[in-house]
């Protein structure tokens, strides 16, 4: 699709339907190199949270592995998670790998080279751009990971206290026993800022979306997408609230989006396919179809219950891989399901 074709399309925002609220931040200044190591709390809120998560795949093998430090330090505790998985177990019990320790203490050292309690060891080599992730199994052999992830593009700010970047990682993880070279697209994202565990919602809304793909350099997308319908049992057509579109090596921040759920498992609700639809500011119209590759379903904090999957997707008439994540809290998320 060209540009000019896609600027007469994107008069009919996909975006349309219910508003974001209020309390939803929607642009944000530049990152700097400060956003990579700890934020001081802005207030004695005991569920001021920071985040560092780290994702990637090893697509030939049907693989994904994220690293995800959940740090409160007005409690002066941290949890840490290492997942890996495979379409042999979507679930913490039965996927490769699933440790997640809690009520950790916080290490007296800067994000941008820390040790944690649970054998992930973060290092920034170059601030925004290239780190390297280590992690040990601290209770047996059953995993280790030597990456490093470099940014294919900027870091991407919603409001002033989120940001989300791609990358290639390159490196290798052992699993069981076998070693498996990693070299693919992935992402990264961090937050700092109050985050609690009460509330029977995301934000205001019921659930929401977490999409991106990279095909190269020149060319991916990513999408924050939120369901304030306010029904449970309507869990689909997702609005967006933040993301890019990378086409012909031209960023862009997104403007409008919708996400579809347009099949899924008849016994367990996650996704199978979904569309996305993005709009940007110069004007273009992206769209996207993906097919689930995996899944985990996983509590990744107090109140986000995510179902998260290797996705391959088509768009701008190439493939790529990126994940999907169907995000929900936890009581929004019985809901749905009771429902069907």
């Amino acid at each position: 699709m060209t540009d000019d074709a896609a600027t007469d399309d994107a008069t009919d925002e996909v975006g349309a339907g219910p508003a974001i609220p209020d309390h939803i931040p929607t642009a944000g200044a530049e990152p700097t190199a400060a956003d990579d190591d700890f934020h001081p709390p802005t207030d004695d809120d005991p569920f001021w949270t920071e985040t560092c998560w780290f994702t990637f795949t090893a697509p030939d093998h049907g693989l994904s592995g994220q690293l995800y430090p959940f740090f409160r330090p007005n409690q002066g505790v941290m949890a840490a998670a290492v997942y890996v998985w495979d379409e042999s177990g979507d679930q913490i019990w039965n996927c490769r790998y699933a440790k997640n320790f809690w009520h950790l203490p916080i290490p007296a050292q800067p994000l941008t080279d820390i040790h944690l309690p649970n054998g992930i060891r973060y290092r920034t080599v170059e601030p925004l751009q290239r780190y390297e992730l280590r992690f040990d199994d601290p209770d047996a052999d059953d995993l280790h990971l030597d990456l490093t992830f470099d940014a294919v593009a900027r870091p991407n700010l919603l409001g002033t206290s989120h940001l989300d970047q791609p990358g290639r990682y390159t490196g290798t993880i052992v699993l069981d026993g076998e070693e498996i070279a990693v070299d693919s697209y992935g992402f990264r994202d961090r937050s700092w800022g109050p985050r609690s565990q009460f509330g029977d919602s995301l934000h205001g809304a019921t659930n929401g979306g977490y999409s991106y793909a990279t095909a190269s350099p020149a060319e991916g997308f990513h999408a924050i997408t939120m369901n304030y319908g306010g029904d449970p049992a309507s869990a689909d057509g997702c609005i967006g609230i933040h993301g890019y579109v990378i086409r012909d090596g031209r960023w862009a921040k997104l403007t409008s989006a919708r996400r579809e759920v347009v099949e899924r498992d008849p016994d367990t609700g996650a996704p199978v396919r979904v569309v996305l639809d993005i709009d940007d500011e110069l004007g273009r119209r992206l769209h996207a179809e993906g097919r689930c590759r995996n899944r985990l379903m996983v509590a990744l904090n107090p109140n986000l219950v995510t179902v998260n999957c290797l996705t391959e997707w088509s768009f701008d008439g190439l493939t790529a891989h990126g994940e999907d994540h169907d995000n929900w809290s936890a009581a929004s998320i019985r809901r749905f399901l009771r429902a069907r």
